[in-house]
């Protein structure tokens, strides 16, 4: 009988250990995967993969079969990803668009929606765990009852978990359906120790979701910045309006086109995700410093342009010169009278002859102030000799074009004096210490490289630091090119109009010649047809005139 008790007992001991054991397989089991699926979460930096893996990790750890991720979005709940095995449900995430409205989390009259588990869940920030929504008083399951009559389903244990940051503001809930016995592959309720590891993943699903969010959030805060000192540089003038904005997306249209460049020297150069971020912010700051530029440089519309354009002041000289011609006519015609002499026509047509070529002076100085491309010898000579034409102010010959005048309109191209062609372009200077002042991340160390290269030649001629083409990135090379090229066909600029596409083709071709702009890159340029792409989206219809 003792031996007969003993047998007994030890079964009982045998039986007790192995279900020891099976539980302790378990719980090794859900350790595991709770600390892979947290590895994975860290790392994932794509929010809707990142919220599958929550979901699919969840229900790994719970053995569930179906589950839903809502995210806060106001004062209701969005439903952001739904999965169910059994169901074949795939919705969100890498599925189906998930076209189900949201949950109020109040009522009409005010009050917290508590009839809905999701929205109890989130006003008492608290795990739900039901046996059976079945037999569940306090809660409405009549959406669910009707998606089970509808598609030849139970749902039976309910398990919802919320989301709370580190704030502890609760950003989502967590909710899965119906656990599933291993063995028996039946519907079981969510036992304590599932709903501990779901809690647990819950906790740093949250903490990874709101690391993210906070990542974006900052993101976007500082591409706001960058695009809000751009629109400044901008809006300082009137006459360069547009060229923050469009330089960004010329020069990311050749990058690409680059990238897309199967041969030849560029066939090794690929422009990934973070590459093409990179360049958007560097390009957008490309002429930050122009900031501190004086808006008398940048809006200098023609030569003589200081607070106000001068030329004004030169007309009025050449009308007091005529005048006095007038006035000598008129008196010499009155001596004549006054002897009782005819009128010498020869005295009108001297007087005609001196009248014509005033004007025809005054016309020359007015093409000479506008600024075209080049000044000749022949014109600057003639220039000088105007000089020598003296009017009269408070009875002193003065020189009709004074010194500082004939400076300025004697300028070789553009309307800019060498000290103010410097003040100008001194601005790459200071967009490059601005842009060495930030402590950019890693991801972004290359910004000041590409921004600060935009004016550098591939014949070390350029400025600020004279590099030759191979001390420069591709990126860099492409902004250069992008930045000449708005330039030729901007119709915003105080000196000239857009240049058609087939004569900013042409100076583009030149400078490649010149070994001014990047071969390669000019080459891709013309292959992929990007002045096609970039005139059809920016230029007027009279510029487009080659396909």
């Amino acid at each position: 009988m003792t031996t007969l008790n003993n047998t007994v007992q030890f079964k009982k001991i045998d039986a007790i250990d192995k279900g020891l054991s099976a539980d302790l397989q378990k719980i090794i089991s859900q350790v595991e995967k709770l600390t892979d699926i947290g590895i994975a979460l860290s790392s994932e930096k794509d929010t809707a993969k990142l919220l599958e893996k929550i979901l699919l990790g969840a229900k790994s750890i719970t053995n569930s079969d179906g589950g839903t991720i809502y995210r806060v979005d106001g004062d209701s709940i969005k439903i952001e990803i739904i999965r169910s095995d059994s169901l074949g449900i795939f919705l969100g995430g890498g599925g189906d668009s998930i076209n189900i409205p949201n949950i109020p989390l109040y009522l009409e009259n005010g009050q917290p929606n508590l009839k809905n588990v999701v929205c109890y869940s989130y006003h008492n920030n608290k795990t739900i765990n039901i046996d059976d929504a079945y037999d569940a008083v306090h809660f409405d399951f009549s959406g669910t009852k009707s998606f089970d009559k509808k598609n030849d389903y139970r749902s039976k244990s309910f398990l919802s978990i919320p989301l709370t940051n580190h704030q502890g503001e609760i950003i989502g809930i967590l909710q899965l359906i119906n656990a599933i016995d291993p063995e028996t592959q039946e519907i079981i309720k969510f036992d304590s120790v599932s709903q501990r590891f779901a809690e647990a993943l819950a906790s740093q699903a949250a903490t990874v979701l709101t690391k993210q969010q906070l990542i974006t959030d900052l993101e976007n805060m500082f591409e706001s910045l960058v695009k809000l000192i751009a629109t400044a540089v901008d809006e300082k003038s009137p006459y360069t309006g547009g060229h923050c904005r469009r330089v960004p997306e010329l020069t990311l249209m050749l990058a690409q086109a680059a990238s897309d460049t199967n041969h030849g020297y560029l066939q090794d150069f690929k422009l990934s995700e973070a590459d093409h971020y990179e360049l958007t912010i560097a390009s957008w700051l490309h002429d930050c410093g122009k900031i501190i530029t004086p808006e008398y440089v940048i809006d200098k519309a023609t030569k003589l342009e200081a607070i106000f354009d001068r030329i004004h002041l030169v007309e009025a000289r050449f009308e007091i010169l005529k005048r006095d011609q007038e006035i000598a006519l008129l008196k010499q015609q009155l001596a004549e009278l006054e002897n009782k002499n005819t009128s010498s026509p020869e005295l009108e047509q001297a007087y005609q002859a001196n009248i014509a070529q005033l004007d025809d002076d005054m016309a020359f100085v007015r093409e000479c102030n506008t600024g075209g491309e080049a000044m000749s010898d022949e014109h600057i000579a003639r220039l000088k000799s105007l000089q020598k034409l003296t009017w009269t102010s408070n009875n002193v010959a003065v020189p009709l074009l004074s010194d500082e005048e004939l400076y300025n309109l004697s300028i070789f191209r553009g309307t800019l004096t060498s000290e103010e062609r410097k003040i100008i372009n001194n601005h790459i200077n200071v967009t490059i210490a601005m842009l060495e002042a930030i402590k950019f991340p890693k991801h972004l160390q290359n910004v000041v490289e590409y921004a600060g290269g935009h004016h550098e030649r591939m014949d070390g001629k350029g400025y600020p630091k004279g590099l030759m083409r191979d001390q420069m990135s591709i990126p860099a090379r492409a902004m250069a090119i992008a930045d000449v090229f708005e330039a030729l066909t901007a119709k915003d600029r105080p000196y000239k109009s857009g240049k058609k596409l087939s004569d900013a083709l042409a100076i583009l071709n030149k400078m490649k010649e010149d070994k001014h702009i990047d071969p390669d890159l000019y080459d891709a340029f013309i292959e992929h047809k990007i002045y096609k792409k970039y005139a059809e989206k920016f230029l007027d219809a009279y510029q487009i005139d080659v396909d």
